[in-house]
């Protein structure tokens, strides 16, 4: 096996078990300390702490569900897809080792919230951040996660589209 796929491949192993252990570690942190719409300002008019369990997807999608429904929707299907961007993300060395953070972060968050809707039935959400000009609902570690990896993904696509332009103009 090659050394630089081996490191690779390690580095995403890294990545997701980091990602996946802060995600469980501050929800945990979250359901131990925090009472449930109790409100801890962290940081004065932008951050505040605020425990929920969301049942759905993104902004509650989906908690109306029946409960068979809703396990092959937020758990069965997703855990396939997870699996299949892993094992491809594994088996191809094309993709520039940014790309692979931001889909490993996708992956870890997607993973994380999984691990709530099985042992939970729920999603733990708890951070809230107030922009000013706009406002996010109520979120959490795995949130931002996806939020991050998919920003860094739309960078790099960005960044690579120019790059081609350049050598195709040269």
């Amino acid at each position: 096996m090659n050394i630089n796929k081996t490191l690779r491949n390690l580095l995403i192993v890294i990545f997701l078990v980091a990602d996946v252990g802060c995600d469980q570690i501050s929800k945990g942190i979250v359901r131990q300390r925090v009472d449930y719409h109790e409100q801890i300002t962290v940081i004065d008019n932008f951050i505040t702490l605020t425990r929920v369990d969301n049942t759905g997807a993104f902004l509650s999608l989906g908690n109306s569900l029946p409960r068979t429904l809703y396990k092959v929707l937020m758990i069965i299907l997703p855990l396939i897809v997870l699996i299949f961007i892993l094992r491809y993300l594994f088996k191809h060395t094309e993709f520039p080792l940014l790309s692979v953070f931001g889909i490993s972060l996708i992956v870890g968050g997607g993973i994380g919230n999984i691990i709530d809707r099985v042992i939970f039935g729920s999603v733990t959400d708890f951070l809230y951040f107030d922009f000013a000009l706009f406002h996010t609902g109520i979120v959490n570690w795995a949130d931002i996660s996806v939020t991050a990896g998919f920003f860094i993904l739309v960078y790099e696509m960005i960044v690579n589209r120019k790059k081609n332009e350049e050598k195709v103009t040269k």
